[in-house]
């Protein structure tokens, strides 16, 4: 079992990459997330932001988020997220436009296992598995994607 794993995986977006990077907000993921509803602490309104904290999960699940790094002209974004009870690491996500109206989508995760149960959590985060996942996101945006395009993302 991994005591620390480092994956990477990209998808593409059918749209432009100015658009598609807040996709991969805490705002934007609630479009299209199923069940993903972050609980904003910093700032209280969820105004995507370097510097914001927020939280998701409950009990051993409780995970804390802060966005170290947004960086809308490179279209680059850097958070930190701690589940004290199993695991921490940082995601960072990378849009690069392909042309006009498509955006390559690069999501890396690095995390590391706290504990023996955490080992447990990173399995889903090797190989295949972190792939499957991250192609599932493409999935649900192509949706979600009339309701995305309409929203003002924040």
């Amino acid at each position: 079992m991994p005591l620390r794993t480092h994956a990477t995986h990209r998808i593409v977006v059918n749209t432009p990459a100015e658009r598609a990077f807040m996709f991969f907000t805490p705002a934007g993921e609630e479009l299209w997330v199923d069940g993903w509803a972050p609980r904003y602490v910093h700032p209280e309104d969820g105004a995507t932001q370097q510097g914001m904290v927020f939280c998701t999960g409950q009990g051993a699940d409780l995970t804390v988020w802060t966005l170290l790094e947004f960086d809308r002209h490179a279209m680059r974004s850097r958070y930190v997220r701690c589940t004290p009870a199993t695991r921490t690491g940082i995601v960072e996500v990378v849009c690069t436009a392909l042309d006009a109206a498509s955006t390559q989508v690069e999501v890396t995760y690095t995390l590391t296992a706290l504990n023996p149960e955490g080992e447990v959590v990173l399995e889903a985060f090797e190989g295949p598995a972190f792939a499957s996942m991250i192609e599932s996101w493409a999935t649900d945006i192509r949706r979600h994607l009339p309701r995305l395009l309409a929203a003002s993302i924040r």
